[in-house]
């Protein structure tokens, strides 16, 4: 039986009113944890006002180490 364990990364929008994405940084955020053994599961935002995101809820797992 496979054994997991999980990672919830937060990551905050920028500009004014949020919203705003560096893509940039988050291939390479993810770039890194994917070389570390995390499996992107999930990502969602949090909404603000207006429709914006206020930041992105991302959940990684990987196999655990028994």
């Amino acid at each position: 039986m496979d054994v997991f364990e999980y990672k919830v990364v937060v990551y905050d929008t920028k500009g004014f009113f949020g919203g705003n994405v560096e893509p940039n940084r988050l291939e390479s955020h993810f770039n890194y944890l994917g070389n570390e053994g995390w499996e992107l599961v999930s990502c969602t935002s949090t909404n603000q006002s207006y429709g914006s995101s206020k930041s992105i809820v991302c959940i990684f797992k990987r196999n655990k180490s028994r």
